[in-house]
């Protein structure tokens, strides 16, 4: 799925679309023992309105149109489409609409038993049914060939108890102990099935969704979707530094780090438009590192290099570049914003190696407070 593809369903999640129906909702509690507390299935039609709207809410933040960072497309392992893997179980459950209890126990138990969740949690999925508008070949709308695409979209959402602290009722403080679980209305993390490619359903592919893209949970990814984990966001960023060490070397200075990174942020504003996530291959790695003015005997050993460290993948554009540019060192550290990058410059000053930065107004702010230079 694209970024375009995403927002198309994010956009039509809302009971104000025509084209647009939440049939059911599963809701299950698991609790800090792996046990499964509570697990129903409501018509949607039924459901209180104030519920609703959370439900809603939380699932909405599943289609994150991060595509490639926070929401990752997974190809099903061919393994998992046997009667016990998971693309049967998925695919049923759809085509059922959550009617059917031994699948929706299936599911859920498979949830409980290997999800890395160390406190309790609650599952929120619900299974909807998007109408999608087909063209004909005059690239009008023909309203006799509507496709419904139904999929499920479900949340992992953490619980815990928490301390109210004072509250204020009937003219009254006072402290309130709370010793409920409170269900957290922002997924840790998702999925969506089956993917929306190409304005259709794909059944042997998922969308996984991580709140914290950094470190995505495996035990989901690998023991309950049963797919194959691929690199991380923050995993591409580190590959994609060590490349640039290794190839580079000691001409990896600012001028050429902030430049490689300019470069990256022209092409995927260049491509902005597309639906397809904007990629850096190695060959486009090695134009950009020509580009820049690194020498061609380095640049020799770049695809032993990328080839180790990437085999045939490539980089998502927006996962390796930078919006801001930042200079550290023990004692310091400046934050640049990418129109500041030309007013930073090294220079060697009496024999000191120093980080000059160009002022055009003498005005300065310096803890909140201006002052002049």
């Amino acid at each position: 799925m694209n970024k375009k593809e995403v927002s198309e369903l994010r956009k039509n999640l809302s009971d104000d679309s025509g084209f647009f129906t939440i049939n059911s909702v599963l809701t299950a509690f698991i609790d800090t023992d792996k046990k499964v507390r509570v697990c129903t299935v409501r018509p949607y039609s039924e459901m209180l309105s104030e519920e609703l709207e959370v439900i809603r809410e939380t699932l909405k933040k599943v289609l994150s149109t991060s595509v490639g960072k926070s929401f990752v497309e997974y190809q099903i392992p061919t393994e998992q489409y046997q009667d016990d893997g998971i693309q049967p179980l998925l695919y049923n459950l759809v085509k059922e609409k959550f009617q059917d209890d031994e699948l929706v126990d299936r599911f859920v138990n498979r949830v409980a038993k290997n999800i890395d969740y160390t406190p309790s949690f609650a599952i929120l999925s619900a299974h909807c049914t998007y109408t999608v508008k087909v063209k004909n070949k005059n690239d009008d709308f023909n309203e006799d060939n509507n496709l419904d695409y139904n999929f499920m979209l479900t949340g992992f959402c953490q619980a815990e108890l928490s301390d109210m602290g004072l509250v204020f009722s009937q003219d009254e403080l006072f402290k309130k102990v709370n010793t409920e679980f409170v269900v957290g209305k922002s997924a840790n993390d998702g999925f969506l099935y089956p993917t929306f490619s190409d304005r259709s359903p794909d059944v042997n592919s998922i969308m996984y969704y991580t709140k914290t893209f950094k470190k995505p949970n495996l035990s989901i990814i690998e023991d309950i979707l049963g797919c194959e984990f691929v690199m991380s966001a923050q995993s591409e960023k580190e590959e994609f530094q060590s490349i640039l060490k290794t190839v580079v070397g000691d001409d990896l200075n600012y001028n050429v780090i902030t430049t490689i990174n300019d470069k990256i942020k022209e092409i995927i504003d260049f491509n902005k438009n597309d639906t397809e996530t904007t990629t850096i291959d190695k060959n486009r790695l090695k134009n950009i590192l020509l580009e820049v003015g690194v020498d061609n005997e380095k640049l020799l050993a770049l695809d032993t290099v990328y080839e180790t460290s990437m085999d045939k993948n490539v980089f998502t554009a927006t996962n390796i570049v930078d919006t801001k540019t930042v200079i550290s060192t023990p004692e310091v550290t400046v934050n640049i914003s990418q129109e500041g990058v030309q007013k930073v410059r090294t220079s060697n000053i009496n024999g000191r190696r120093c980080i000059v930065i160009d002022v055009d107004d003498p005005s300065v702010e310096i803890n909140g407070l201006y002052t002049k230079v």
